[in-house]
């Protein structure tokens, strides 16, 4: 018992602590070597980013991100593995990631959408989990352009596929979880889309950089 309470506190540990690590800021330190938090938020980045770093940037960010949710989920499988709880050890770290992505401690427990994170957890327990969050997520983004909204109906679509598809249950309640984290950080988006306060994703070109005093 003390084995395996040490082994998923270590999980626990290191899954959180890489969740809350930006991409950005891992980005911009090995990669693009730039700090991208200067391009600005939401549509001024997006538009900034695009501009200076076209669709090889994005595909390399996009790659970044990927990678970065990988390596807790990878760990957790590691360790827990040992004991012969591999399965447990992705669903486990997945959720401490999620819950570093949502609530980093090193961004004052402001987060992000962590809709990658959320589809790459449910594709390691279950391929088809994390496909149906995936698609779902981007079509409801694509169509109403709030990455909040999709992310939301995204994890809705992962709590239905995880009771209808996962078979263990510890997995199963563990990608549950994931999706109850990404909905209960993403309500606040509800009330500023009903007032009209929240932030469309836009694909138009943004010159607004240029009043940027910081950029």
């Amino acid at each position: 018992m003390f084995l395996y309470m040490l082994l998923f506190s270590l999980v626990a540990f290191v899954s959180y602590t890489i969740g809350s690590i930006g991409t950005l800021r891992v980005a911009g330190q090995f990669v693009f070597r730039r700090n991208l938090s200067r391009l600005g938020r939401g549509n001024l980045f997006i538009s900034n980013f695009r501009r200076l770093f076209g669709v090889s940037g994005v595909i390399k960010l996009t790659l970044v991100e990927i990678v970065k949710d990988l390596l807790p989920i990878l760990f957790g499988s590691l360790i827990l593995g040992l004991k012969g709880q591999a399965e447990v050890g992705r669903a486990f770290a997945g959720f401490c990631m999620l819950m570093g992505r949502l609530w980093p401690v090193f961004n004052r427990f402001n987060g992000c959408h962590a809709t990658v994170a959320l589809a790459i957890a449910g594709a390691l327990i279950e391929p088809s989990v994390g496909a149906a969050a995936a698609v779902v997520s981007a079509a409801a983004i694509w169509f109403t352009r709030y990455i909040s909204l999709g992310t939301l109906i995204g994890a809705v679509m992962m709590i239905i596929t995880s009771i209808l598809v996962v078979e263990n249950q510890l997995p199963m309640l563990l990608l549950i979880g994931c999706a109850a984290l990404v909905i209960v950080r993403h309500l606040p988006a509800l009330l500023r889309i009903s007032r009209g306060q929240e932030e469309r994703l836009s694909f138009k070109k943004d010159l607004t950089y240029k009043l940027d005093s910081k950029f």
